[in-house]
């Protein structure tokens, strides 16, 4: 343990013990962070990643273990200990104040030089100073709501660097990021590293990681499995396999179709959103019979008050969409369900499942009358149903008598592809289809959407994961502020794609 500690680290975590209702989150983990380097955190969703940083962070108070920072044996009780230590964290959800401005953000909780008045000049000179030394554009005075996701992600590493962060969290800090904006972020990560700062990576990309940490720490079930340098040896396979403990398939068996007739036309298409703005702004789109088109963009573009449109749950103010040349704008859902449209939804907790009702339940929840006989529930048909879903898509529950809340993450989407595939679709509306998934999970719902298209089922797959849409996609759409800038064809360029997300409109149309 002394030779760990000559080793110029400025964080070792000794034998971390954190539970949670006597289940380990952190069994006895040691973790370690050079000065001057970017450290990525690996591990499968519950691997206790973000839980081992929230120890570190004083948001947890572990059971056991010991914490030295710089050297220094430390107890953290709170972040407010951990700020004063120069550790920052920015979450995977941003802790804004979105009414005020970059700087009232930076100065909230903070005593003013001035006494009774607020040194708003001063520190908005300090702030743009800062941004500039790591190349970070900003007006302090613009209100967070103006600011893309990018420009806010900005905003919270500077409150922690103008906190004195030389220890700085980064909670899954790529997912809502265009390609360019992670390229800038990583230009600036990679200035605090040569300013001798130590950065922590929490995230599931592990592309990411590949190119721009120094070492890896993979966690699994709440135990440390390993620590590697990365070089030019290190690939995505292997640290996988520390992350899960098997092989995972990241290349899948693709077909390309060719374009075939017009399964679904969208035409100028506008819809409101929750707050009645546009957020579809003349819309339109065709999807071919048996192909998968994929959707890319950043959050808060359309994307979710698309999906609702297209299957019934959202009015649609003008515009029109075509199934097989019949108009099902502004019918509702139970016209949707029966045209063939199935919708695996955003939030499977909000709109995808009953998570207080059975797992039988919710796999006829959109074919009650089929599934009944005289206005009553044909149980033994349910559950003839569940067995054969439990099997077909390896739900792991004890019966379907479970309560749907429940499952985990996976198994609990699981469910909603058995819903939703059953019958063959004709069309498949898969918003963020893999969103919160573990590495495994993610595999097999991927592999599921192909198995719906081979099978005739016409896709629109809607994912803010570059990844995702690249595997996937016979063509890739892109929209921006409500609109459509764009369509490529399969295997483009990941920069052309980003530049589409930040809202240039393509030029030239491609062959797609």
């Amino acid at each position: 343990m002394e030779e760990l500690r000559s080793k110029n680290c400025a964080v070792e975590m000794y034998k971390i013990i954190k539970e949670f209702n006597d289940v380990k989150a952190n069994d006895n983990v040691d973790f370690f962070v050079k000065n001057g380097s970017i450290h990525g955190l690996l591990g499968e969703n519950g691997a206790g990643k973000t839980t081992l940083m929230n120890v570190l962070y004083g948001l947890y108070h572990p059971e056991q273990g010991e914490i030295c920072i710089k050297g220094k044996k430390c107890e953290i009780p709170s972040p407010t200990k951990a700020i004063s230590l120069g550790i920052g964290m920015v979450h995977q959800h941003f802790m804004l104040a979105r009414p005020f401005t970059i700087v009232e953000n930076v100065m909230l909780g903070r005593k003013s030089r001035k006494g009774f008045l607020l040194d708003t000049k001063e520190t908005a000179e300090e702030l743009v100073a800062l941004a500039n030394k790591y190349k970070m554009k900003i007006d302090p005075y613009a209100k967070i709501w103006q600011l893309s996701v990018g420009e806010q992600q900005r905003v919270e590493i500077l409150t922690a660097l103008y906190q004195g962060a030389e220890i700085l969290i980064l909670d899954e800090p790529t997912a809502v990021l265009t390609p360019q904006e992670v390229d800038g972020l990583f230009e600036t990560l990679r200035e605090m590293k040569n300013d001798g700062k130590a950065i922590i990576l929490i995230t599931h990309k592990l592309e990411e990681i590949l190119s721009i940490v120094d070492e890896v720490t993979v966690l699994r079930d709440g135990v440390m499995i390993g620590h590697v340098e990365v070089d030019c040896n290190t690939t995505k396979s292997s640290l996988t396999k520390m992350m899960v403990g098997r092989d995972v398939l990241f290349n899948f068996d693709k077909s390309l179709v060719e374009a075939g007739a017009k399964k679904l036309v969208i035409k100028d298409l506008k819809v409101l959103n929750d707050k009645n703005f546009l957020a579809l702004d003349g819309f339109s789109l065709d999807i071919n019979e048996g192909e998968i088109l994929g959707l890319a963009g950043v959050d808060g573009n359309g994307q979710k008050e698309l999906c609702e449109a297209l299957t019934g749950i959202r009015h649609v103010e003008s515009g029109e969409v075509k199934l097989d040349n019949i108009n099902i704008e502004n019918k509702p859902p139970l016209f949707a369900i029966e045209k063939g449209i199935a919708h695996i939804p955003e939030d499977r907790h909000i709109t995808g499942l009953a998570l207080g009702w059975s797992l039988k339940k919710n796999l006829i929840i959109k074919t009650f009358k089929a599934n009944s006989k005289f206005g009553l529930i044909d149980e033994k048909k349910i559950e003839d149903r569940w067995e054969k879903a439990k099997i077909a898509y390896q739900i792991k529950a004890n019966s379907g008598d479970d309560w749907a809340r429940d499952l985990s993450g996976g198994n609990q989407q699981k469910v909603i592809l058995a819903r939703e595939l059953e019958n063959n679709p004709a069309i498949l509306i898969a918003n963020q289809p893999t969103r919160g998934l573990d590495i495994g999970a993610t595999e097999y719902v991927r592999q599921k959407i192909l198995d719906a298209k081979s099978e005739g089922t016409s896709v629109l797959l809607v994912s803010a994961d570059l990844e995702e849409i690249l595997q996937l996609s016979d063509r890739i759409a892109v929209i921006y502020d409500g609109k459509l800038m764009g369509i490529l064809p399969s295997g483009s360029d990941v920069k052309e794609i980003g530049e589409l997300m930040m809202g240039k409109k393509m030029e030239v149309e491609h062959d797609a």
